[in-house]
């Protein structure tokens, strides 16, 4: 029976397996014509490979009780091939915190982005850790505003909630909701710390906000994955939505927050602005559909006149023979 994790041991065994399904080939290293006694690389090319002593990596395998920085685990990492699974695995038995995965995203999954659709009617948005906008459904925007006119560095929750004087009276609990943002904020920070564009951003809500200011110099920290949002739309009046953060295993730097009634004079008050959006999509729809009928009837009509010039160009005009019968009509008058 398999019992709770001994890290030490399970690093030695995790390491050892994952050096011995490689071959020289795999990693660029030549290979020798002496025969090897065990498959996979030896200890002296994993250690080259990761610029560390053969000695470390024999101790690392042994279970000797090393502690490996971050910076060893990145390069041994790399020198094994592992794969982003495999890495945060090595990670987690070393207890280190894995440094952040990659550029940030700014372009939404496409999964994820469908997935936003396809939640209709819920009110539903995907975000990054900067709380930047990638996708959003006609609920989502109906609910907060058109992302569509706005520029794409402006298509921020934060912005929008700190900067847009549209939403200054929004949220009912203005101060509670932006100090609950700053403190996720602040742990994405941490967890992004070469993110420059987060820095800029976090730089220019202190010079432009007071409240950011505030908040951020509190210190707090706090990942926000649930919660209620009393909020004051313009046309459908006060409600409260319940939200929900989802973070997709496979894109963890993407986030789905979802949007439901807290109670129901909340739900009557989504209904009907669903039904807005009900309206305007069949507003439109229906000059399109005009359009198409009236292009379909002007098709039928330039067919039938080619066919008609066509069984014309058959048989004798009509003009040509009056135009003879009036020339000979000038001929007689002549005379």
């Amino acid at each position: 029976m398999t019992g709770t994790v001994n890290a030490t041991q399970e690093l030695a065994a995790f390491l050892r397996a994952r050096r011995a399904r490689l071959h020289p080939d795999d990693v660029g290293l030549p290979a020798r014509r002496q025969a090897r006694r065990t498959p996979g690389l030896r200890r002296e090319e994993v250690a080259e490979l990761a610029g560390v002593s053969t000695d470390y990596v024999v101790r690392l395998e042994q279970g000797r009780g090393l502690r490996p920085s971050a910076d060893v685990l990145e390069a041994l990492s790399r020198a094994l091939r592992l794969s982003a699974d495999e890495r945060a695995y090595l990670f987690d038995l070393a207890r280190q915190r894995m440094p952040g995965g990659g550029a940030p995203a700014t372009a939404p999954a496409p999964a994820l982005a469908m997935l936003v659709e396809q939640l209709s009617p819920l009110p539903a948005m995907l975000v990054n850790h900067r709380y930047d906008i990638l996708a959003w459904n006609a609920e989502m925007a109906s609910l907060i505003t058109d992302f569509d006119t706005l520029p794409a560095q402006r298509r921020n929750s934060m912005w929008l909630c700190l900067l847009d004087p549209a939403l200054r009276d929004f949220y009912v609990e203005r101060e509670r909701v932006i100090r609950e943002g700053v403190a996720d904020l602040r742990a994405a920070w941490a967890a992004h710390p070469d993110d420059q564009r987060l820095a800029d951003l976090i730089g220019e809500f202190k010079a432009c906000s007071e409240e950011f200011a505030r908040a951020w110099d509190r210190h707090d920290v706090k990942v926000q994955g649930r919660g209620n949002k009393p909020l004051c739309h313009s046309e459908v009046g006060p409600l409260v939505v319940t939200y929900e953060v989802l973070m997709p295993v496979q894109d963890p730097d993407q986030r789905i927050i979802i949007y439901r009634a807290a109670d129901p004079g909340s739900q009557a008050a989504l209904n009907r602005l669903s039904a807005g959006i009900a309206r305007r999509a069949a507003a439109s729809v229906e000059p399109n559909a005009r359009s198409i009928e009236l292009n379909a009837q002007s098709a039928e009509l330039s067919s039938s006149s080619s066919s008609s010039s066509s069984d014309s160009s058959n048989r004798p005009s009509h003009s040509s023979y009056t135009g003879t019968s009036s020339s000979r009509v000038t001929i007689h008058s002549s005379e």
